[in-house]
């Protein structure tokens, strides 16, 4: 399992995995209604809050080399003097396309995200750990924190294991790559997908 730190500033963001973040007002807000935690009228005391982060999130996020997602949310929060502590816990997988021979990858999502949230005057998430939200909200839509966290646990290449890729597709690519090269770059790329080893479960292994 993975602890991730809070990296919702979006400077972070942007120097980890470039400009991927979508901007809060190209969002459409009311389709993030699900993932509203309603603080306001919680009792000191312990709370639990489940959620879900599919393939509807991520295109409302405006985010399409995600093609599919099942990931599980559940939070536990304790309420104590108007301070609320926040711990998500985040399972399932994410589907994106393949690097080198552009079939699905499946990417496991298993981290825990923790966030101490309070009021005070203003907005404030210059600090890791904690959060200071105006005393005039009533809720906290969590669904930038979510997409944060699971963002995070998807490494910047996407790439089969060795020999779990798409051979057929591999060879494809390379005959189209080495048309246009010179030299040892084209030998390179043609030789590419002679070298892979091959998965005979994998669709195309045989071609």
């Amino acid at each position: 399992m993975v602890n991730i730190k809070k990296l919702t500033n979006f400077v972070a963001l942007f120097l980890i995995y470039g400009s991927i973040r979508p901007s809060k007002n190209s969002i459409i807000v009311g389709k993030f209604t699900a993932y509203k935690v309603q603080l306001a009228q919680l009792k000191d005391g312990h709370h639990e809050q489940d959620f879900v982060i599919d393939t509807d999130f991520f295109k409302n996020m405006e985010r399409t080399d995600i093609h599919k997602a099942d990931v599980k949310v559940h939070l536990d929060l304790e309420k104590k003097h108007d301070v609320y502590d926040c711990t998500f816990h985040c399972q399932g997988v994410v589907e994106v396309a393949c690097d080198r021979c552009l079939d699905p990858l499946e990417i496991e999502i298993d981290t825990t995200y923790h966030i101490i949230v309070k009021y005070g005057e203003e907005y404030n998430d210059e600090s890791d750990d904690i959060l200071v939200i105006p005393e005039s909200n009533t809720y906290l839509n969590v669904a930038y924190m979510l997409y944060d966290t699971v963002v995070l646990c998807i490494p910047l290449r996407h790439v089969h294991p060795i020999g779990k890729c798409n051979r057929a597709m591999l060879t494809a690519l390379s005959k189209h790559r080495s048309a246009g090269a010179d030299g040892d770059e084209a030998d390179d790329q043609a030789d590419y997908a002679d070298t892979v080893e091959v998965d005979p479960s994998v669709p195309g292994a045989d071609d």
